[in-house]
Formats: structure tokens, C-alpha cells, sequence
């Protein structure tokens, strides 16, 4: 027919974007100390060269390296790589909003220069009342 529409089929999401069923809580991690990337990316349903990227992006995910240098996720890892898919694919926060996010949840927002400041002046404080109680 000539100037019929043709319907485009809708791409389906990649491998990687898709979430396992049951990560809300019904995930089970198996019971094991260390996994590697590969076993990680099977796990979690994301790509290994993204999870290397989003150790870069996000402090709170920092696998151990064996001697030969291959990346050794823990349980706590592997959880928190799923938390972070969770945030960027399903709620679709972009990376700074999802390091935001986990940082204000976990309590790990950085200090500012003047919170550091603060803090030493306090503990040059104490100090100096120590010394001048136990002074001659």
C-alpha cells in the first residue's frame, strides 16, 4: 500500500538495563566471601565493563584485588551494585544523583573544608585544657 505507516517495533531493553525478578528484597546473594566480576555481572544483570565504570563513579564500591589482580566483590558489594541499578535504571537517576542519593542514605555526605576546620579547632581545644590541668 503505498503511504501506509509502517508500525516500528519498540526496542526492547538491553540485557543489561533489564532487572532480575524479585530485587525487591527477594534477591537472594549466594553464600559465598568473594565473587568475581564475572560471576557479579551474571548475578546482578550488569556488564562488567560498567560495573569497573561505576567504581569509578560511586566511593562506596570498592572491590578488593587478589594478588593477580583480578576484582574480589563481597556479599555487601554485590548489594550495593544492585542498589545502584536499581537507582539509574529503574528510578532513572542520573550518576550524580544516584552518588547523592547514597551518600545522604548511608550517612557518607563529605565534610566540608569548614566541618574539618571546626573539627581540629574543637580537638586543639581539648588538648589545651589537658595540658593546662595536668601543668605544674
Amino acid at each position: 500500500m503505498p503511504g501506509a505507516r509502517t508500525r516500528l517495533a519498540r526496542p526492547r531493553p538491553r540485557a543489561s538495563q533489564r532487572l532480575l525478578p524479585g530485587l525487591d528484597g527477594g534477591f537472594e546473594i549466594p553464600e559465598k566471601l568473594y565473587f568475581k566480576i564475572g560471576e557479579v555481572a551474571e548475578l546482578t544483570g550488569v556488564k562488567s565493563y560498567i560495573l569497573r565504570y561505576w567504581e569509578t563513579q560511586f566511593t562506596m564500591l570498592r572491590p578488593t584485588k587478589s594478588p593477580s589482580g583480578q576484582r574480589l566483590y563481597r556479599r555487601n558489594d554485590v548489594a550495593v551494585v544492585l542498589q545502584i541499578k536499581e537507582l539509574l535504571y529503574r528510578k532513572r537517576f542520573t550518576i550524580a544523583g544516584a552518588r547523592r542519593h547514597l551518600s545522604t542514605e548511608q550517612g557518607l555526605s563529605q565534610p566540608t573544608l569548614l566541618d574539618s576546620v571546626r573539627l581540629v579547632r574543637e580537638e586543639l581545644k581539648n588538648i589545651s585544657s589537658l595540658l593546662r590541668r595536668h601543668s605544674p
